[in-house]
């Protein structure tokens, strides 16, 4: 129990279109959205991050998908960066090998279009 309490607590979050994501994983590696690519690093947020990173950057989109990774998993090219308000948020400076995911969860809108995450990450 101890090592599940403890990459839960490392768990950090990438949510991406659920058929870029499918595409990925059918060829092995995630290389990222567009916005990943534009700023050269793969975004990610950590648990308390991602409620405001889904409203900010996801809000109104469709076909969307929760993928959870260790990120002690990722190595030495995952940083932890200072971005909104200066708080750290991981940041992949490598292609993400989709057999690192923990797990995927699809995400649907809430009434008010913001992408409602699973109750038990809120």
């Amino acid at each position: 129990m101890e090592n599940s309490t403890k990459v839960a607590e490392a768990a950090i979050f990438k949510i991406a279109d659920l058929n870029a994501w499918s595409e990925a994983c059918a060829n092995g590696v995630y290389e990222g959205s567009d916005a990943d690519k534009r700023d050269g690093f793969i975004h990610f947020s950590a648990r308390h991050q991602l409620a405001e990173t889904a409203k900010k950057h996801f809000s109104g989109q469709t076909g969307l998908v929760l993928i959870a990774f260790d990120a002690q998993a990722l190595g030495p090219e995952l940083r932890w960066e200072a971005a909104r308000g200066g708080d750290l948020f991981p940041h992949l400076y490598a292609p993400l090998p989709t057999k690192a995911a923990l797990w995927t969860r699809p995400i649907a809108l809430g009434e008010d279009g913001a992408p409602e995450l699973p109750r038990d990450l809120e």
